[in-house]
């Protein structure tokens, strides 16, 4: 939850983190809090609202949304503990450990990475020779993933009970990590006392002085929604795949907004699918324009298959289900997909044509160069799987040795609100959640089509032609 805003200055024993000289002797091991120090943030209310979302149900993340007021209040009037309490139990009573655990590792470390604080950080990484551990009240088994890996250090958060033999949390904890108990567990963790102690604690509100009290220095970082946040580079490890089908981090807006324009959403992403089946291909697109949806086009898209000629493999990243209809938008006319996999609701709304694959090669050989040899225009994304950051494409041999007429196709898919993919999510839900964002969009890029001396017919192996494309 947000922590309140206190009018005084901290205290004079603790100055602040601006006053930190790196050069004035080395510090090998560094103690922090999270929320509010190493994150800009002092609110992890959008990352138990993700948890409520992704590892649970929409009805729990609108419970949780409901009852943040209340939990806020009682932060603010009666404890810090009692609040926390009350938040960990709505979030996680009844979820299932596997799924909480996969959300931590693949959801949240985004929203984390996006915030980090970069004073603070860059403090906190230059004690990197000796033990770095993060002290927070939030549940270990929600930032563990997160802290050990992109800041790499120990974790020691809030604890939580289990049941059904350690399958589901209970929602219950063990014990909250403020005040006292963040001093004996940073005590314990560094051997007790005396040298052993952390060399630097960070901290930014009262409850933290218990244990920087114990640190060799301690300094406050002063409460900035808007402290400079550290780049992507500067942290241990980077995000190249992740789930989860919020674009921004939840803060108590944006969750609000996600959650009530569901409704609206799919009465619009419905509108949209009805026009991608019975508007004339040629017409799409700009009837699209119209109920919000942008789609530029750049390079020169390849002809149109004349009579007797065959037709152009289209090899493309994969950032949606939607990528073999929007290619087909961009034509201007049908294209056919071919697929390892589809569910039957994509294929209910797909107005392609969409052939699906058997894994045995020589059969699925025989099946796209029959279509390409018809003239049949053939989308193929063989990544295989849908991919939201800039990763290289992975051509598959098979494909390249098919055709000569391969078109490398670039798409780049903007989402204001909802993720159009989805890794843990229902895979069949993916197209009406692109289609629910209010202003979804699409950059399809045309590259030329590889020279004759660049395929299997100029004299190039298909592995050659694939590392080519």
């Amino acid at each position: 939850m947000a922590r309140p805003i206190s009018p005084t200055p901290p205290p004079a024993r603790f100055p602040p983190l601006s006053s930190y000289d790196p050069s004035a002797r080395d510090r090998r091991t560094a103690a922090s809090d999270l929320d509010g120090t190493l994150l800009a943030s002092s609110s992890a209310f959008p990352y138990y609202f993700l948890i409520a979302l992704e590892a649970g149900s929409y009805v729990r993340a609108l419970a949780l949304l409901l009852l943040a007021p209340f939990i806020l209040l009682l932060y603010t009037a009666v404890s810090e503990p009692a609040a926390i309490a009350l938040l960990v139990f709505a979030t996680f009573a009844g979820l299932r450990v596997d799924d909480v655990e996969a959300v931590a590792r693949g959801v949240l470390p985004r929203h984390y990475a996006a915030g980090v604080r970069a004073d603070a950080w860059e403090v906190f990484r230059g004690c990197g020779a000796g033990r770095r551990v993060v002290v927070t009240a939030s549940p270990a088994v929600m930032v563990g993933p997160f802290v050990r890996e992109f800041l790499g250090a120990e974790v020691a958060g809030t604890e939580l009970r289990t049941f059904a033999g350690g399958r589901r949390f209970t929602g219950v904890i063990q014990s909250v990590l403020v005040g006292e108990r963040k001093r004996e567990v940073v005590q314990r963790m560094f051997g007790g006392g005396g040298d052993l102690l952390p060399d630097v604690g960070l901290g930014d509100r009262e409850s933290d002085h218990d244990f920087m009290a114990v640190c060799k220095e301690a300094y406050m970082v002063p409460i900035d929604k808007r402290a400079p946040c550290a780049t992507t580079d500067t942290l241990l490890s980077r995000v190249v795949f992740h789930d989860g089908r919020l674009v921004r981090r939840p803060d108590p807006k944006h969750a609000l907004f996600a959650l009530f324009y569901l409704p609206v959403g799919f009465a619009l992403s419905f509108l949209r699918v009805v026009i991608s089946l019975h508007v004339p291909r040629r017409l799409v697109r700009h009837i699209y324009r119209l109920t919000g949806i942008r789609i530029a086009v750049n390079g020169t898209p390849p002809p149109s298959p004349s009579r007797g000629t065959p037709g152009s493999l289209l090899v493309c990243n994969h950032r949606t289900a939607l990528d073999p209809i929007i290619i087909s938008i961009a034509l201007g006319r049908p294209v056919t997909c071919v697929t390892y996999s589809v569910s039957r609701m994509s294929t209910a709304i797909s107005p392609i044509p969409t052939v699906t694959l058997t894994r045995e090669r020589e059969v699925d050989k025989a099946r796209i160069k029959a279509l390409l040899e018809s003239g049949h225009d053939v989308v193929v994304c063989p990544e295989g799987t849908t991919c939201r950051e800039l990763c290289l494409l992975r051509f598959s041999a098979l494909f390249a040795e098919l055709t000569d007429r391969i078109v490398p196709v670039a798409l780049e898919a903007t989402q204001g609100t909802y993720y159009g993919s989805t890794a843990r999510g229902w895979k069949a839900m993916d197209p009406w959640f692109f289609y629910m964002n209010p202003r979804p969009g699409y950059r399809v890029t045309f590259l030329s089509t590889l020279r004759t001396e660049e395929t299997c017919g100029g004299g190039r192996s298909a592995i050659e032609v694939a590392n080519h494309v």
